[in-house]
């Protein structure tokens, strides 16, 4: 089968793979589509370290063809999803707590194991998720990585309906945060972005408000249409320093900054500010099975739509260079149908 594989000189390669036989609880998944994330940039370029070798792609979503000994929650011809959660231990704190994306043992889709980026993929059975029958599957690639994780920001964010929130980057997840927070939550919602065409993009989906922060200061604007008061929540889904930082500046006392972006560099955070104010800075890593599952639900109901573009796999190497530049918005997606 043809896979795209990350190489020792930062680029990706499409090779014939061969793979191994299902061990019992495994299923296997023929690929329809595949979504590329901006983290399968970071694993390319080895930010959080090599993984040569290793099959990218956590956005994928196929129908089981094949099922091993100890599978009961699937059965051949089910459309799954394959997130960035491939598995967790089960048993530690985080994981009976309802935080199994923070497990110390995670295995993770397209990093520490191979991912969905393939003409077929090995799964853990109980831990895809199924996708609505009446959900688009190259849209549902969206929802796997991008939507569940800015629809977990949000829930995290605490915002309340007919409250402000902010969304920095308006990006393939920025795109998604604005509707879930708008849609979903009932969010008046401000789009920042340094591209006029994202910010666009951002009025299109429902932003209330979009602020260009190369041409306008962000805190300035904020004031402007908060009545002074400031907004009640941001969700940062840029990968640059500055809009981390300016979030904190444009929220109110009291207020939640929730970090989804993965920038390689430190905030600079006014400790007084945060003390004083109450501010929360916090980090929300993807999504549970769970919320992968309500996420989903959303998008089969019409109130999130992802833009997605359908492309090759051999098209991967020029779809990473157009992301670095920030050349497109909505997300790729690798189709495996054709």
């Amino acid at each position: 089968m043809k896979a795209a594989v990350v190489s020792k000189e930062k680029t990706v390669s499409v090779v014939d793979k061969q793979l191994r036989p299902l061990k019992h609880g495994e299923a296997l998944v023929q690929m329809e589509y595949c979504g590329v994330c901006h983290t399968d940039l970071h694993v390319k370029n080895g930010d959080f370290g090599d993984v040569t070798g290793v099959v990218l792609g956590h956005e994928g979503v196929g129908k089981v063809v094949e099922v091993a000994e100890g599978v009961t929650s699937l059965k051949v011809g089910d459309r799954v999803a394959i997130p960035w959660l491939y598995e967790s231990c089960g048993h530690c704190e985080y994981c009976t707590t309802g935080r199994e994306t923070l497990c110390r043992n995670v295995k993770n889709a397209g990093y520490t194991v191979d991912g969905a980026m393939a003409e077929q993929a090995i799964v853990v059975a109980n831990y895809v998720v199924k996708v609505p029958d009446n959900l688009d599957p190259a849209a549902a690639t969206s929802i796997t990585c991008a939507g569940v994780t800015t629809y977990k920001a949000v829930k995290v964010s605490d915002i309340r309906p007919g409250q402000w929130i902010g969304v920095f980057g308006i990006g393939g997840l920025g795109s998604l945060a604005v509707q879930y927070a708008k849609n979903v939550f009932g969010a008046r919602v401000v789009a920042f972005d340094i591209n006029d065409d994202k910010l666009a993009f951002a009025k299109e989906m429902g932003a209330d408000v979009t602020v260009n922060s190369l041409k306008e200061n962000p805190k300035e604007k904020v004031l402007e249409i908060t009545d002074g008061k400031g907004l009640d929540a941001c969700v940062v889904t840029a990968v640059a320093k500055a809009p981390f930082n300016q979030a904190v500046d444009v929220v109110k006392a009291g207020a939640r900054v929730v970090a989804v972006g993965l920038p390689v560099d430190k905030m600079d955070l006014d400790i007084p500010r945060l003390v004083l104010d109450g501010i929360q800075v916090v980090g929300s890593l993807v999504g549970t099975r769970q919320d992968l599952k309500e996420a989903f639900q959303f998008a089969a109901e019409g109130k999130v739509v992802p833009r997605v573009t359908l492309r090759k796999l051999e098209e991967i190497n020029d779809i990473m260079e157009e992301m670095e530049q920030g050349k497109f918005t909505g997300r790729m997606v690798i189709d495996f149908t054709n």
